[in-house]
């Protein structure tokens, strides 16, 4: 029987899981699956909370629909009937302290047509002629490891990356869009470029899809993000799951390799996944070169507050759903999610439930990061204060800190993670990276690439068998 070992039990680590069980059915293969996790529930950044008829999540708040593995995982788990929807509004930006809609029709702030650009109240007249240079400049002198930044403002201005799309990208990609590549956040947006040369024709050509989408754009569970990690670990066979364990040491043997665990005992394994963050897999291997290369790897880091009121839902703005902060404001928080609006299953008694964000890219972040929950509570209300009006006292807040716990894909990103792999086939060709460290931020590209490697896994002991035989 082959042994696979998965170290880390994060939506990579655990859709892996899924897949190696299922790929073994199908061809027949015995396997003996062991999932490694050093928290004491599985989950990763997918945590959800319960507190007073709330429900919390206090890491990722839901999954992008979309993107195909999505539907696959929740089809092949047989969660259709689980499934809710966000309701669908406004979202905001806030400038100078005033609210304003981003307008429907936009995808991350970008028009998809000349209807939605003249909907927006934050781009002047002049802005907005700048973005219509979009459909006359048909060149395309970028490749897809250019800034996305640059891209965008080549052909869109200026004025409207700065004051609408770089707000919501960078809320989104946790980073400076001069610093990210086309190629990690929109690579879409270049094919458009290519295809249709412009990318509101692109979006225009492309607009049943989108629409369609922004009407279900994010899934969660009745119960939260945890019914999908429940789910998987209750249809594993023949696996085990060894949660609040640590892993001391990987060493390679003649016969595979052997891990130490936190307890002393070592576990014997034929291939070994590492879906852990960069910083915990650069501890493992220990050889010289990847050491270099695992330090050009970037994070963000992140402070959630929750605050719970004994308010109804009605206090805030209508149809909206959140806003995203740009420049010129009193607050100090980067976004703010209206939770009990925007997911309704979150409020039992229809309460009001708020979301504050402050990242790592915050000029008082590092301020923040020393002060305890209880300062960083007040800051939270000072910015509802500010920003929403409400002065009333919430019935609970709850603070979560994520230190270095969002990868940031800058423009060396792609080569340093091409480096890494080159070592890994040199150096332990059994042993896979896997996760967002490497490749691809959002719930979907995890999935797909737990999908990914459990393919490739496989594939060495079919190689495997055919060589023997």
């Amino acid at each position: 029987m082959r042994k696979v070992v998965v170290i880390g039990g994060g939506i990579t680590g655990m859709s892996t899981m899924h897949y190696l069980q299922k790929q073994a059915k199908e061809q027949g293969l015995d396997l003996a699956l062991t999932l490694i996790e050093k928290d004491a529930q599985i989950g990763g950044k997918m945590v959800t909370k319960q507190r007073d008829g709330y429900l919390m999540e206090v890491g990722a708040d839901s999954i992008v629909s979309r993107h195909a593995s999505v539907r696959k995982l929740i089809e092949e788990l047989q969660l259709e009937d689980r499934v809710v929807y966000n309701d669908t509004g406004v979202s905001y930006i806030l400038t100078e302290n005033q609210l304003h809609a981003i307008p429907e029709d936009s995808v991350f702030g970008i028009p998809m047509n000349e209807q939605a650009l003249n909907k927006s109240t934050l781009i002047s007249e002049e802005g907005k002629k700048a973005v219509l240079q979009d459909l006359e400049k048909t060149e395309l002198p970028f490749t897809t490891n250019h800034s996305v930044g640059e891209f965008l403002t080549y052909y869109l201005g200026e004025e409207i990356v700065q004051k609408q799309v770089a707000p919501v990208l960078s809320g989104v990609y946790s980073g400076d869009l001069n610093k990210l590549t086309i190629a990690s956040t929109l690579p879409y947006l270049f094919e458009y470029k290519n295809e249709f040369g412009s990318i509101m024709r692109g979006f225009e050509a492309n607009k049943a899809f989108y629409q369609e989408n922004a009407k279900k754009k994010f899934i969660s569970f009745k119960n939260g993000l945890v019914e999908l990690f429940e789910r998987i670990e209750e249809t594993l066979e023949n696996a085990t799951i060894l949660k609040n364990t640590s892993v001391e040491l990987l060493k390679q043997d003649t016969n595979g390799y052997k891990i130490q665990i936190d307890t002393g005992e070592w576990l014997d394994a034929d291939e070994v996944v590492l879906a852990v963050p960069h910083q915990v897999a650069q501890k493992l291997l220990k050889e010289e070169p990847f050491q270099r290369d695992f330090e050009e790897l970037q994070t963000g880091s992140i402070i959630t507050v929750y605050l719970a009121y004994d308010l109804p839902n009605d206090v805030l703005p209508a149809d909206g759903t959140g806003y995203i902060v740009s420049s010129g404001n009193d607050v100090d928080c980067n976004a703010c999610t209206w939770t009990s609006r925007k997911w309704r299953h979150t409020s039992k008694d229809d309460k009001l439930l708020i979301r504050m964000f402050y990242k790592k890219n915050n000029p008082r972040f590092e301020e923040f990061c020393q002060m305890t929950n209880d300062e960083l509570a007040q800051i939270a209300r000072q910015d509802i204060e500010k920003s929403l009006k409400i002065i009333d006292e919430p019935t609970w807040i709850d603070v979560k800190k994520w230190f270095d716990a969002m990868p940031i894909y800058n423009l060396q990103h792609k080569q340093a993670v091409e480096r890494i792999e080159k070592q890994m086939v040199k150096y332990h060709p059994h042993v896979h990276l896997a996760g967002c460290s490497y490749y691809g931020v959002g719930i979907g590209l995890c999935i797909q690439n737990g999908e990914e490697v459990a393919t490739r896994v496989m594939n060495q002991f079919i190689q495997r068998q055919r060589e023997f035989v």
